[in-house]
């Protein structure tokens, strides 16, 4: 039994199993957000429901279309250009988006939690409408070079990028943008929300937190297990690009960047911690009233 086989065997089941818990959990975090209207107007909680919208949309884009193409060699992306170029397109604005959310989530909670007052008048629903619609048009613009660059090779008949100058960029992108970068920004502001809360007697007497280290440390956490391995593997693989390589070294290496990729997957999946959240909400809009 090959390690491909079984590369391809945990790709199909636990993409199944991610695909299906991690869209129960993002619909239940976009039920629970959208339902009741403090959440909706509350900028914490808005920028977690616009994740969970994008995550499901990520894990039904990239997901469902990598377990059919691993179980059944079912690849659109291998016979129609344009399903290439919008496959990548969608997934990569998606990704960016849900990230990005995931940050300005993590920085709310240190602008709340902050003593000062200037920085806690930064966290209201206005500006946090005019950054994500900021952040979506950036990120649609941004996969503009996708649908120029991607086609279908003539060679090995597979969805890649043909432009030199951007087959150097992406990986820089992936590695640091999509994987080093938030999961720095979700550790940074996180300390610095611990930090802020710790801080605030009344709260540290109510052993507030304790609850917000859990929830930090599941979001951070979670961030760094699934995007870490997947960006080493990235940069490995732009390093070693040129590298002679034989038949076992290049099974081993398809292995693992089928477990990375699927790792990767995982924390669009995690939407169910998410819901726990909430508590930590009221406990920041309850700082407020003690300022």
């Amino acid at each position: 039994m090959s390690l491909i086989y079984i590369g391809q065997q945990i790709t199909i089941y636990g993409g199944i199993f991610i695909f299906i818990t991690g869209s129960s959990g993002n619909l239940m975090s976009i039920l629970v957000f959208s339902s009741v209207r403090n959440y909706r107007t509350t900028p914490c909680t808005f920028y977690f429901l616009i994740a969970s919208i994008f995550n499901i949309i990520y894990l039904a884009n990239n997901l469902i279309s990598r377990i059919v193409s691993t179980g059944y060699g079912i690849d659109l992306t291998k016979t129609s250009v344009s399903w290439c170029k919008l496959r990548v397109y969608i997934g990569n604005s998606v990704t960016l988006i849900s990230l990005s959310c995931s940050c300005l989530a993590t920085i709310d909670q240190f602008l709340v939690t902050s003593r000062n007052a200037n920085l806690r008048r930064f966290s209201n629903i206005k500006l946090t409408y005019r950054i994500l619609l900021t952040i979506s048009l950036i990120s649609c613009l941004h996969g503009i070079p996708i649908l120029l660059f991607y086609n279908i090779s003539s060679v090995t008949k597979t969805c890649i990028n043909t432009n030199p100058g951007y087959a150097i960029y992406t990986p820089i992108y992936g590695t640091a943008v999509l994987c080093f970068i938030p999961v720095i920004i979700m550790i940074i502001f996180g300390y610095l929300t611990y930090y802020n809360i710790n801080s605030i007697r009344i709260l540290t007497e109510q052993q507030a937190d304790r609850q917000l280290i859990r929830m930090i440390l599941s979001q951070a956490i979670s961030a760094f297990i699934t995007f870490i391995p997947y960006g080493i593997n990235i940069a490995y693989s732009q390093i070693t690009s040129n590298i002679s390589k034989d038949s076992y070294r290049l099974n081993i290496e398809s292995f693992i960047s089928m477990m990375t990729t699927l790792l990767s997957y995982i924390y669009y999946a995690v939407c169910l911690l998410v819901v726990c959240k909430i508590v930590e909400e009221f406990i920041f809009r309850q700082i407020v009233t003690y300022f």
